[in-house]
């Protein structure tokens, strides 16, 4: 078993905002595994979108990516991998092959995110970097959508 990451106390509040992206990505295969019409789904990933992620990425892009600097390898990597997955919340006329690729996407880039990106921020930050970024994530992310299609498709 690999060893937990120890992630500095500024970081945890951040980290721990990828679970509800995780979840995401979830939601997005139970809701296909269970043949859930993808139109159901999008409504929710909208919704997500729209309440949740796209503040994570700007808070991500403003006060955690700049400790390494735009032209950081693994900055680019992240700032193509937001763009990405953008596009893929935002489209609307392929909208399974959008959902699936979302669901993939995220898991991928948020493992990308604790397991590399993360690691090498917490240690090149400098205490003031830290502090702004702790200061600023998202507010407590409330699931409130009423249609839970991936616990049961019919509901």
């Amino acid at each position: 078993m690999a060893t937990p990451i120890k992630r500095h106390p500024s970081l945890i509040q951040v980290s721990r905002e990828h679970h509800f992206g995780l979840l995401l990505s979830w939601k997005i295969r139970e809701g296909l595994k269970r043949n859930v019409d993808p139109k159901r789904i999008k409504e929710y990933t909208d919704w997500f979108y729209n309440n949740y992620q796209k503040k994570h990425f700007e808070i991500e892009e403003k006060y955690m990516y700049p400790v390494l600097g735009n032209n950081h390898p693994l900055v680019i990597q992240a700032l193509h991998e937001h763009r990405s997955m953008d596009a893929l919340f935002q489209e609307k006329d392929h909208i399974e092959d959008a959902l699936k690729a979302l669901e993939k996407a995220m898991e991928s880039h948020i493992r990308f995110e604790e397991r590399v990106l993360f690691n090498t921020i917490q240690e090149t930050a400098s205490d003031v970097q830290l502090q702004l970024i702790e200061a600023n994530h998202n507010e407590p992310f409330a699931d409130n959508w009423i249609d839970e299609f991936w616990k049961d498709p019919k509901s």
